[in-house]
C-alpha cells in the first residue's frame, strides 16, 4: 500500500528525526510530505517509531492510504520527483 505521510512538527530536532526516518522509508514529494510504499509490518514499525519521536501535545503526523485505483487518477501540477514511488525503490 502507498501512504501519503505529512507532518507538522514544532521542534527542529524532532522534525529532523522524523524527516530522516521518512527519507529512509519513502520519497519526499514536498517539504513535509512523503509517499511511502509499506506493507502491514513496515507500516506498524514506522508508526511505532513515529510515536516514540513526536510530542503528542505539540506535533501531528498523518498517514493517508492511497489505493492503486486512486493513485492512477492522481494529477500532479508542476515539478515532479525524478523517480517514481514503487515497492522496488525502498529498503526499510
Amino acid at each position: 500500500m502507498i501512504y501519503l505521510i505529512c507532518y507538522d512538527i514544532v521542534d527542529d530536532g524532532r522534525r529532523r528525526k522524523i524527516a530522516d526516518l521518512l527519507d529512509r522509508s519513502g520519497l519526499r514529494v514536498q517539504q513535509s510530505v512523503f509517499e511511502c510504499v509499506l506493507d502491514e509490518k513496515e507500516y506498524e514499525i514506522l508508526f511505532q517509531r513515529m510515536m516514540k519521536l513526536i510530542n503528542k501535545k505539540e506535533d501531528q503526523v498523518r498517514f493517508y492510504p492511497i489505493s492503486e485505483p486512486c493513485r492512477k487518477k492522481m494529477t500532479i501540477l508542476g515539478t515532479q520527483p525524478k523517480i517514481a514511488v514503487d515497492a522496488s525503490v525502498f529498503i526499510f
